[in-house]
């Protein structure tokens, strides 16, 4: 077994999964990874999804969970749905526009987030936010971004789910110092390769390369995510397709993680 635990994001074989769940969690499983994330609405019941991660072996990482999910109207049933098929890492991944546009909006919604905390830690589920490029350039003047003043008035219980692809287009080599600055709390990350020469010539380019032919510094961001961030599970998100078809990409990122592994590179 891995060293690492590595699970796969599910929205990197969104096409295979809306054509057929159980199937596309039996291919996850044989491809090698140990867990998956599950993204967005609850399309299936959830004794549906119960059952398909029994019979794969798989263990769920967590769920990108929609921000309308865990409003006062909707927060109850979003609690006994992950109950039932046991996820306890309610990861945001996204948030409506301007909820962290200023440095007043983020500690606004740093309270927000807490306030939810509180809630689903009576069930032992957490909350956590998944990063983007956006969120770290700094505001003008000041040495912080959008990123730091939310995670810094947020409850130390609350995931930083860095993707670190995201934050190596948005911060570069800054992606370490922002490790360092929350212990503890990278429970999940995102492993995501980024190239700064395809960047350089399109934005959305640099994402198109494969782990192991990327610009992130693998080593240190590994051995950090297990020192210091107290990092429960590394979660391959593919977003290539132009290189390989989705469930090939996902097969061969998990091989060359592996073979870093392997290797004593992470």
């Amino acid at each position: 077994m891995s060293k690492n635990r590595f699970a796969l994001g599910l929205y990197s074989v969104r096409k295979s999964l809306s054509e057929d769940m159980p199937g596309t969690l039996k291919t996850v499983a044989e491809l090698g990874y140990e867990g998956v994330e599950f993204f967005g609405g609850f399309t299936h019941e959830a004794e549906v999804v119960k059952k398909a991660l029994l019979n794969t072996g798989l263990a769920i990482a967590g769920w990108h969970t929609p921000w309308s999910e865990v409003q006062p109207e909707r927060i109850s049933e979003t609690i006994a749905y992950f109950k039932t098929i046991g996820n306890k890492n309610v990861i945001i991944p996204g948030l409506p526009a301007g909820m962290l546009a200023t440095r007043v909006a983020c500690i606004e919604t740093a309270g927000k987030f807490n306030a939810i905390a509180a809630e689903l830690d009576k069930h032992g589920m957490r909350i956590g936010y998944h990063n983007h490029e956006s969120e770290l350039p700094f505001f003008p003047g000041t040495p912080d971004c959008p990123f730091t003043v939310f995670f810094d008035h947020t409850d130390p219980s609350v995931i930083v789910q860095m993707d670190n692809g995201n934050a190596l287009c948005g911060r570069g080599a800054g992606v370490l110092s922002l490790l360092r600055r929350y212990p503890n709390r990278y429970r999940t990350v995102h492993l995501k390769p980024y190239s700064f020469e395809k960047g350089a010539v399109e934005h959305a380019a640099g994402f198109e390369t494969m782990i192991g032919e990327d610009d992130i510094p693998w080593m240190d961001f590994m051995n950090l995510c297990k020192t210091v961030g107290g990092t429960e599970w590394f979660i391959v998100e593919y977003e290539s397709e132009k290189m390989y078809p989705e469930l090939e990409g996902v097969e061969r990122s998990l091989k060359a993680l592996k073979e870093m592994e392997a290797s004593g590179l992470i």
